[in-house]
């Protein structure tokens, strides 16, 4: 669940049903998009995702967004052919990819965008991908805890490390807590960097 999102339950329920009294809950009465058996209690991706537009902020919709795109397979070009129905949703077809590899990249990325400089992800360098290249020469590498936990996982990024500095690129890594909590100080990291041109080609 994205950062700064509480836990309450949502239901979507067809627009003549009768709740119970005393339900603590956010009730979506709407239509589906996709017709289902009306046995069904788990609505389809699609209605799940127009729902998460309505409810949530961009940013954390967004995420929700590109996690359902590497998930489910849904390709953007999928999602730009689907009936949406409200503004927020057809916004977030604009924006959703499926290059992110998780949420925290899809953050990274969503706010940094607007600063103009040319953003690419899971770019292969050195036999690896890297999360994000701005620029040229600047890797960015966003160690949410899955896959960078362990004692093989830090020696591996590590050595990966070492061998893109000797290609000549700039290594920086950001953890979870850095980019959800404390943005002020990725933005300063970056920032210097980019007045630097280190994100530049000799």
């Amino acid at each position: 669940m994205p950062e700064g999102t509480t836990e309450t339950l949502h239901l979507t329920v067809r627009q003549d049903a009768k709740l119970p009294g005393g339900t603590n809950a956010i009730v979506h009465w709407s239509r589906p998009l996709v017709p289902q058996p009306p046995h069904r209690l788990i609505e389809s991706v699609p209605d799940t995702l127009e729902h998460i537009a309505g409810c949530l902020p961009h940013e954390q919709a967004l995420v929700v967004w590109e996690s359902a795109c590497a998930m489910d397979r849904l390709h953007p070009e999928v999602l730009a052919r689907i009936a949406w129905r409200t503004t927020r949703a057809r916004r977030l077809t604009s924006a959703a990819q499926n290059q992110s590899d998780s949420g925290l990249e899809t953050l990274f990325v969503v706010r940094l965008t607007p600063w103009g400089v040319v953003i690419r992800q899971q770019v292969s360098i050195a036999g690896h991908d890297v999360d994000v290249l701005i620029g040229d020469r600047l890797v960015v590498q966003l160690d949410g805890f899955a896959f960078h936990s362990t004692p093989a996982d830090r020696q591996r990024d590590l050595a990966h490390d070492r061998e893109l500095r000797a290609r000549g690129y700039t290594v920086l890594r950001f953890t979870y807590r850095d980019v959800v909590t404390d943005w002020a100080h990725v933005e300063a990291v970056i920032t210097r960097h980019l007045a630097q041109r280190n994100h530049l080609a000799p």
